[in-house]
């Protein structure tokens, strides 16, 4: 019943016109999933650079809610040693893979990034300036080549 009145509702020579909205129905679901996917690389590539940069004597909490201090860092089994208690209730020390560190007080170098930046740019000013001054001197070779015929 709710179909027979639908279709008697739709106009019939408009047909295009569901094809259109189907299609920008796609293209905003495709869109969307760009997005996300964009997002979420940014946060794997935050999170990597986080875990990159702990140290020994940073603060840090784990996946599992452990907090304490960084006492060691091993890059070679890639994980880490953590510190945890106090003197008073006695010290216990902990090791996890580096990817089980949630937050940390530790700073992230974004310097490096910009000096990577940097250097590329100046290797290609370099190599600019090098293009521009040999041909003067190619200039110079031809007019001497010139002179002498």
């Amino acid at each position: 019943m709710l179909f027979s009145l639908l279709e008697e509702a739709a106009p019939k020579n408009n047909s295009w016109v569901s094809y259109v909205l189907i299609g920008v129905l796609v293209v905003i679901l495709i869109a969307s999933m760009i997005l996300m996917n964009r997002r979420s690389k940014k946060r794997e590539e935050e999170a990597k650079k986080l875990i990159d940069a702990v140290k020994p004597g940073n603060k840090v909490k784990t996946i599992g809610g452990v907090c304490g201090i960084v006492v060691e860092v091993d890059p070679e089994e890639d994980t880490f040693v953590l510190e945890t208690g106090s003197e008073a209730s006695g010290k216990c020390y902990m090791k996890f893979v580096r990817q089980a560190i949630l937050e940390s007080d530790a700073v992230v170098d974004k310097t490096e990034a910009t000096a990577d930046k940097a250097e590329d740019k100046t290797e290609e000013a370099t190599a600019e300036t090098a293009t521009e001054e040999a041909k003067p001197e190619e200039a110079a070779a031809e007019d001497k080549t010139a002179d002498k015929e």
